[in-house]
Parts: C-alpha cells; structure tokens; sequence
C-alpha cells in the first residue's frame, strides 16, 4: 500500500510539473500577444499623427495656386518634386475661404515649368525646395522603427530577468537559494558505487528507508534524524556518500556548497538558507546536501576579525531552521566536513545534526574493494594483483585510488597497450607519490653522494627488526627529491610502539650518517630527514611520555594556526624550564639514535658498499635486487 501511494504521489508531482510547466507557457504567449498588439497600436499612431498633420493643409488646385500667387495671396512656397506648399497671407487667408487652415498645397504638372519661378520670383514669394517625401508607409516605418525596436529590447530584458528571478538568479532572485535538484533519474551513483566505507553506508541507507517508507518507523515511535554530518580527511568519499544517496532515496535531493550561501550583501546568506529549506519542505520527503559546511559553520566570535558578520548571520539562519523541523517533516540534511574541530558546537549538538559519519582513509580490504570498483571498465592485464596493489598503496583514499587507475591507465595509453600492466601502475603510484621523474642529469660526484646517501636509508630499513618492510630504492631524480628509498608497512598501524619509533628515527638519519662515514662530511641533502626526525622525537617526548626524564605527562606542541582561532587565548601550558627539558631530551634521543645507526652501518660497511655500487649501476632496485645484493657478500663472508 505504501510503495502505491508513492508511485501515485510521484505521478501527482509529474502531474504537477507538467500542469505548472502549462501555465508557464501561457502568460508568455500572452506576453508575445500584447508586444504585437503595442506595436501596431504604435504604428497606427504614426499614421494617425500623419493624417492630422495632412490635415492642417488646404488643398488648392494648379490655376488656383497661380492666381494666388498674381493676387498677392501668397508669401512662402515649398517645393518638393511635383507637390508645391505654401502659406497664405492674412488677406488670402480671408479671399480663398480655406477655413482654418494656415497652410495649404498643390500639385504641379509632370513638366518642367520655369515660368512658375518667374511668376514666383515677380511677385516677392520666397521660394524653399526640399526633397519629394517618401511613400506614407515608409515615413511610418521610419518613424516608429526604432520604438518598436526598443520596446521589443525592454520587453526581452524584463522576460529575461523574470525567468531568473524564477531559477533563482538575476536582481530579483539574488536572494533565493543557489542549489541544484536533482530526482533519482538524474544521478547515476548508487551505494554499490561506494567500497570501502560499510559503517558509515549501513547509517546511510537506514536514513534511505526511512523517506522511503517512514511509516514503518514511526510506528514504533522513531523520528527521522534532523542531519547526518560525515567528516573525514579529504577524498574519503563524503561527496560521492551523498551522490549515492541521491541515487538510492528516490526523493528532490538538494545540493549547495557552503561558499555559495556567501555574498559581499548582507543578508544574501541568510536569505538563500531560508528559501533552500522552504523549498525541501515543501518536496518533502527531501535530502539537503551542504558540501564543505566548515565554510559558514566556524565557530562564532573566534579568530583575529571574530564577530558579528555575514557568514555568522548565515549559520545562525542554519541553526533557526534545523532547530524549526516538524516531527512530520521528512527532510534530513547532509553535511561533509575535513575540519570537525572549527564547527560550532550549536551546530553539532542532537536535534541538528544527530548522527556523526566518520569516513577515515580506508584499510586494505577497502582499497581492494574500491579498486575493483575503479577498474571494472578497464581491461587489466594478468600480471595485475588488486591485493598487492592495495598492500603497497597504504594512506590511498578513495580519490588517490581513482587517480592511480586513471594515471595508470593514462600510461597504458602512452606506451601504446592494450592491457594496463603492473608496470604501468607501479610507475602511476610513484609520479602519485614521488613526482614525475627529472631529466637533469648529476654530476658523478653527486651521483655517487645520492646513491650513498640512499643506501644508507635502505640497508638501515633492511637490518633493523623494527623498520617497514623495504620496497625500492632509486637514485632518480623525483620531484624535488634527488634519490628515493620506499618502505611499504607489512600491516595497517594504528598504535606505535618505542621501538618502531626509534628504528624509523634511524632509517630517517641512515643517509646522513652513511654520507659521513664514507665522505668525512654531510650534505644538506637530509633537511627534510632531520625535520620529520626532530618532529616525531618531539612527540615522543612531549605527547607520547617516552622519556623518563619528562615523564608520562603531555605537553602539546602545536602548530595550528592563529587565524582559526584555537590558539588566541591559550597560552602555553608549561614552563621555560620544562621547554627547555622538552629540547634537551629530543636532542638526547636523536643522538643517541644516530650513534646506533652511524654503529650498525661501518659493521656493515661491504653491504652499504656494494648496495651504493649497484645503485650507481642500475639506478633503481627493486626489494629482489636489493636482497640479491645484499645477501651475496654475506654468503662470501
């Protein structure tokens, strides 16, 4: 019964759209009605403002005209080709009876007649020659050309800004709501098109059901959620989560960006948030969908300009009509959000937005899942393992994963394949990863310091029983990098450990120690070594309580910035001498840290040797290689 009434309601509404799409129709074939009609009243006008004017004139015959003239009657003329006009004088005006008129006009043979202008000339009547006129329908045309013109500019302009002021554009729509409808036969995204994400499609598709068939909640006296806010880094799928559920819902679903709600006016936010509801209420059941609402949903009176502007204005009209929902009104507001931290809390409390979907970076089972998803329109060739790709792509979101299959294929393409190959994605996921490869060639010198430089990051990560597993090392240019040594975690890491940390503090400082030992000297080739050393030491210390001297106490380091208003009226929570112990204990532990790598490397000196050697060789040795070369001189000694 219920599936019934919705199809009659869908039809209804088809019904509905058609009818008004009817009425739009006829007013504006109306309108074309009364723009034909106002344009022949104007040139009636013309021609009855030309019959006037033809009026004013006496008409006198040729002979009449003559005797006139020898009379004295006369004392201007006109000539204009063969119709001759004139005016009388007060005494002709009274011997010719002509009545009213001032002016009168004749018509001259079709000859040349030169005694006229002698007899003219005789008798003192000044004499003026003009062009013959046009046809009557022409002076008309002339004239009101350019009126009808015009009126038919007003006309189009007005017909222009009405239709925007009806789709919510122009000056007398600048304040309706920017957002795009879309019903289930425009999206062409379902939940099957979302892997990876099942905890948070499972709170989806229960909000589904319900505007599907609510009333097998409310029996057992449920309410609809107000909104559901999915937050998570950026490419996680909230956007895509919300285009299936346009798919899925079979009801008006209505989608805006955050920016769009923002005008230089005040008052322009506020009021498109308003019609935006107005309209999903009155097609309810409806989705309404905000993409990137932490751009009107910061926190109120924070950060250095704070206080009572138009983005504010424009959430509290937010929170007004979240909080105004009726028990019987079936529209549920989405909102996907990066930045959790700098949303309201009005905003997030129950009633408004009673459910929070957390849509993190996907484990290894998902991102095989999604890459099944992205691949199913392209051909794969046999030496494609999905499982392995997913193995070696950890931190991949959904759109890094997407972007992969694109690039990869992309590649294909270049080399001329028929088939995406696993070469292909490997080189994809490292121009993701890594940069596309330079062309500039080094010096030998430098050659031979990236490729000890190299060496000394990957036989670490090889050696210490703690490092990520090792994958590549090349001495190819990528990016802004001169050499790149790979690591691939055997297992998702969610929890580290002291001697995880201090063994990838080693693998990090492996290339700077490795240059000093064999050179004498360092480079500053490892900057960007030493900066994630000293931060991750730094963490260990101040967060992680994994010095003993410090002890199990956290002292946050942040960096977040002013501007977003976290950090104005919080000063920092420990004193100079306990920063100045903070210092002391993360330069300890580097140390210390380096001491053993610097330790582990001249015991191993014949490895790093040999893996520099085949680095200078080949340029890029995959983890075979690299357990070739170095378990060649162990098996010599």
């Amino acid at each position: 019964m219920t599936e019934r009434n919705r199809d009659n309601d869908n039809q209804n509404r088809q019904k509905g759209w058609q009818d008004a799409q009817g009425a739009e129709q006829l007013p504006r074939q109306q309108q074309w009605l009364l723009f034909l009609w106002l344009s022949l009243g104007i040139l009636l006008g013309f021609y009855y403002l030309d019959a006037l004017q033809e009026q004013e004139y006496a008409e006198l015959g040729y002979s009449e005209f003559i005797e006139a003239v020898e009379s004295g009657y006369v004392s201007a003329v006109t000539l204009r080709g063969e119709h001759v006009e004139g005016e009388l004088t007060e005494e002709g005006h009274e011997a010719l009876d002509v009545g009213e008129a001032e002016r009168f006009e004749s018509v001259r043979p079709d000859i040349e007649d030169r005694q006229l202008l002698r007899t003219l000339e005789e008798h003192g009547v000044t004499i003026a020659a003009r062009p013959a006129d046009p046809p009557w329908w022409q002076e008309i045309l002339v004239g009101a050309l350019p009126w009808i013109l015009l009126l038919a500019l007003l006309f189009w302009l007005f017909h222009r800004m009405q239709q925007r002021a009806m789709s919510g554009g122009g000056p007398f729509g600048f304040g309706r709501s920017q957002a795009k409808k879309f019903h289930r036969e425009d999206s062409t995204v379902t939940l099957d098109d979302v892997a990876g994400s099942d905890n948070a499609k499972k709170d989806v598709v229960e909000v589904v059901e319900f505007l599907k068939d609510p009333a097998r909640f409310q029996r057992l006296g449920a309410q609809i959620p107000r909104g559901l806010l999915m937050m998570g880094p950026p490419g996680t799928g909230k956007t895509l989560m919300a285009k299936a559920v346009a798919g899925e819902a079979g009801v008006p679903f209505f989608s805006i960006s955050g920016s769009e709600f923002i005008e230089m006016f005040v008052g322009v936010g506020a009021s498109r948030v308003r019609d935006l509801f107005k309209q999903a209420k009155q097609e309810a059941p409806a989705v309404v969908f905000i993409d990137e609402i932490d751009s009107i949903g910061r926190s109120r009176g924070t950060g250095m300009g704070g206080g009572h502007d138009e983005r504010e204005q424009t959430l509290n009209q937010i929170l007004a009509e979240m909080d105004g929902f009726d028990a019987t009104e079936s529209v549920v507001v989405l909102a996907a959000t990066n930045r959790p931290d700098v949303l309201d809390a009005a905003l997030m409390r129950p009633g408004r937005f009673d459910r929070k979907l957390t849509l993190e970076r996907p484990h290894r089972d998902a991102r095989k899942a999604i890459l099944k998803v992205h691949t199913r329109k392209v051909p794969l060739a046999e030496d494609v393992d999905l499982g392995r790709l997913a193995e070696v792509t950890i931190g991949f979101s959904g759109a890094d994963l997407a972007n992969l299959v694109n690039e990869a294929a992309l590649l294909a393409g270049r080399y001329r394949r028929s088939e995406v190959d696993w070469e292909c994605f490997s080189s994809a996921r490292d121009r993701i990863l890594l940069g596309e490869s330079r062309e500039g060639a080094l010096s030998d010198r430098e050659r031979r310091i990236v490729a000890y430089h190299e060496s000394g990051h990957a036989l670490l990560a090889y050696l210490l029983p703690n490092a990520d597993p090792l994958e590549k090392v090349t001495v190819v240019p990528r990016g802004q990098a001169l050499g790149i040594t790979a690591q691939v975690p055997s297992e998702e890491r969610y929890n580290y450990g002291e001697a995880y940390l201090r063994d990838r503090i080693a693998v990090m400082l492996g290339g700077r120690t490795s240059e000093a030992i064999i050179f004498d000297e360092v480079s500053s080739g490892a900057e960007n070594d030493l900066q994630q050393a000293t931060q991750l030491a730094r963490r260990m210390v101040a967060h992680w309580g994994m010095s003993p001297k410090v002890g199990p106490v956290a002292f946050p380091q942040s960096d977040q910035h002013v501007f977003l208003g976290k950090e104005l009226a919080q000063g920092r929570e420990h004193s100079e001498a306990t920063a100045e112990l903070i210092d002391e204990e993360v330069r300890r532990i580097i140390t210390e840290i380096a001491d053993h790598a610097r330790r582990t490397l001249e015991d191993n000196r014949h490895l790093l040797d040999a893996l520099a050697q085949a680095l200078e060789e080949r340029e890029a040795l995959e983890i075979e290689e690299i357990r070739e070369v170095l378990e060649t001189p162990r098996k010599q000694a």
